[in-house]
């Protein structure tokens, strides 16, 4: 079956944060109803839903194909916000114009991360913004599109200056070409668009340049309008009853047939074909599971082979790691079987590794641990970060035991390597990694000295809005009373991830209100159209990356100031756009470095009871067997035990009575 020819390239997904309402799998879905076989994301000044709709669109495309449908495709592109002057301007009420920009190739992709990365660490003031400085130097295989009549050309023709309007176009051509420049119409019954069509149709014919037509898609369907409107108001904090809020003129900025653009441009048919033909010339091919490692500096001795280096480390620690058990061994059958099964576990783990290609990983890990522990302060004297022992699966490796990256013999506890790496499961290797909390800033400051600035960053997490939060936004939203809101959402039963559709199957008093009361009723559905979306971003509580090349020639970027005073002798911290899962598909190194308050207590403790007694004591060497400790866990006396405080875990404690 032969697709429209039509392709959506104009399109706010949820990433639009508080703007658009378009969830990427239902608005796919919807595209390829309608016989589309493309569709853009030009979400405003980021591109933080790029790899989530991509993938998305794999999946949709994979279970098409088994049906003998036709699948779907994305065009990677992004509205930017575009300021007359320079980036670095920051000038109260100067104008910034919208651009939509698409990626027409994977060169085009990594320059359309480029801008957006440096419109946030350059060019953000109130919202991140490029200038033309950059679009000049970052345009290569890029497709510009002018916008909607917040666009510098349609502000111009508004403003009746048909010089300036010219001037604009002489300078888009100056940077993009006749190929890859197209004039934008757009229909959504506002009378400025009409005057800006015409001025569009007379500007094509006087350069010879190409119109589109778009719709400045921000929800799926018409009947998500309502929807919508109740995200700006929760953006704006302003209630759908407020006149002078911002909102859209109708309910006009949904995903639109083709038949439904024709009959708002039929005179503009090759304008409507022209979207297609752009998208047919638009291919970005993410690699996802190849492996980014940053380049470790190994000895000159090994040339190069990180198995070798970390072969040795090892061999050169058993003595250190397994000296004293072998010595306390008097009969030599059973020294030399637990020296037979160091080995043993040691060659069969690194052949594992080798065969995995994760040998420069664990050198990676082993080299900023190694810092932690060896650290000195200023003076010189010995002043180790704590680091915990292990956590996870890690401590289940006898290779991370024998680095020192934890400090937990598997063999002794009989823990399993398979647990941590399987060569039938081709995954990243994951060592989380705890220190202290007070010091984790100075772990993070190492390691960006280490690699660089500009190869390490932070990691992007969203807030959703989930059930209880989506009913108070849309409860305020919709200037409903506090205490009748409050009633609704704890309603809500307080169980983590818990959907408003399973709490209406699973809490009597929420279903009873949903069905006699009107205004709940509405409330909830309001609320049940907004849930799930993301509300803000934030910066994820661990995760740190790591690149072998600059991070922008990766993945776009923003910036994170949040992380001043934590130690780190950067002024910022860049974060990625995409989140932990998605950098990871990408290939590039994720480690978690955990600030644990645990870490700080205990290594506080330590120095306190070295300073009042003179005793030294060694956490990692302390007795396991302690009847005092188990008595006091028997007796559920767990405050203040790391993982054994919550309510649960104190009552499972006493019931096993350790």
């Amino acid at each position: 079956m032969m697709g429209v020819p039509f392709t959506h390239l104009h399109v706010h997904t949820q990433y639009s944060l508080l703007d658009g309402a378009s969830k990427p799998e239902e608005l796919l879905r919807r595209a390829m109803e309608l016989g589309m076989d493309s569709i853009a994301i030009t979400d405003h000044g980021n591109m933080y839903g790029a790899v989530d709709l991509y993938q998305t669109a794999q999946k949709l495309s994979k279970e098409a194909e088994k049906q003998g449908k036709p699948g779907i495709r994305v065009i990677i592109g992004c509205e930017v916000y575009l300021t007359p002057g320079s980036r670095f301007d920051r000038i109260d009420k100067q104008p910034r114009y919208h651009l939509i920009l698409l990626a027409e190739n994977n060169e085009g992709y990594r320059n359309l991360s480029h801008l957006v990365s440096l419109g946030y660490i350059d060019g953000f003031y109130r919202k991140p913004r490029i200038d033309k400085d950059i679009l000049r130097q970052y345009h290569e295989g890029i497709i510009c599109l002018t916008a909607c009549v917040q666009g510098e050309i349609p502000q111009a023709i508004l403003s009746g200056n048909e010089e300036r309007a010219r001037a604009a176009v002489r300078e888009y051509l100056d940077i993009f070409d006749k190929e890859h420049l197209f004039l934008e119409m757009q229909n959504h019954n506002l009378p400025e668009e009409a005057r800006v069509n015409r001025g569009l149709h007379k500007l094509a014919a006087e350069f010879g340049l190409k119109l589109v037509v778009t719709n400045d898609l921000h929800y799926v369907r018409r009947e998500d309008a309502s929807a919508q409107d109740v995200l700006l108001c929760i953006q704006t904090n302003k209630t759908v009853t407020d006149p002078d809020r911002m909102k859209f003129n109708n309910d006009w900025y949904y995903c639109k047939s083709y038949e439904e653009m024709q009959e708002l441009f039929p005179d503009d048919e090759e304008a409507l074909r022209n979207t297609h033909a752009i998208a047919e010339r638009c291919h970005v091919d993410f690699a996802f599971g190849k492996l980014l490692l940053p380049e470790f500096p190994i000895p000159e001795k090994y040339r190069g082979d990180a198995d070798a280096c970390v072969r040795d480390i090892c061999t050169a620690e058993i003595p250190h790691r397994y000296g004293a058990d072998l010595a306390a061994l008097t009969d030599p059958a059973e020294r030399q079987a637990l020296q037979d099964k160091v080995e043993q576990r040691l060659g069969y783990e690194l052949g594992i590794i080798r065969t995995m290609g994760y040998a420069a990983y664990f050198l990676i890990v082993w080299d900023f641990i190694r810092y932690c522990r060896s650290h000195k302060d200023g003076s010189g004297r010995p002043d180790p970060i704590p680091v915990g022992p292990g956590r996870g699966s890690a401590a289940g490796s006898i290779v991370a035991y024998l680095l020192h990256i934890t400090n937990i013999d598997p063999l002794k506890y009989d823990l399993l390597f398979e647990r941590f790496l399987n060569p039938e499961r081709v995954s990243m290797p994951d060592i989380d990694t705890d220190f202290c909390y007070k010091r984790r800033g100075e772990v993070l400051d190492y390691v960006i000295r280490k690699y660089g600035p500009d190869h390490v960053s932070l990691i992007v997490t969203f807030g959703t809005l989930q059930a209880r939060a989506a009913v108070r936004d849309a409860g305020r939203a919709l200037g409903l009373p506090l205490a009748e809101v409050d009633r609704v959402a704890k309603a809500v039963p307080r169980t983590l991830g818990i959907t408003l559709k399973d709490a209406l199957a699973s809490s009597r008093e929420l279903q009873t209100l949903y069905e006699t009361d009107e205004g709940v009723h509405h409330l909830i559905d309001i609320a049940k159209s907004v849930e799930g979306l993301p509300r803000n971003t934030g910066t994820h509580a661990a995760g740190v990356v790591i690149a072998p090349k600059p991070l922008i020639d990766l993945v776009p970027l923003q910036l994170d100031e949040g992380v001043q005073g934590e130690g780190i002798s950067q002024d910022r911290m860049i974060t990625t756009q995409y989140d932990k899962n998605q950098v990871e598909e990408l290939g590039l190194l994720k480690m978690d470095f955990l600030g644990l308050r645990t870490l700080t207590v205990m290594a506080d403790a330590v120095r306190f009871i070295k300073e009042s007694t003179g005793e030294t004591v060694d956490l990692d060497n302390i007795p396991l067997e302690d009847k005092a400790v188990s008595d006091m866990l028997c007796a559920g006396d767990t405050q203040g035990v790391f993982q054994l405080e919550s309510a649960g875990m104190t009552r499972l404690v006493v019931r096993l009575a350790p």
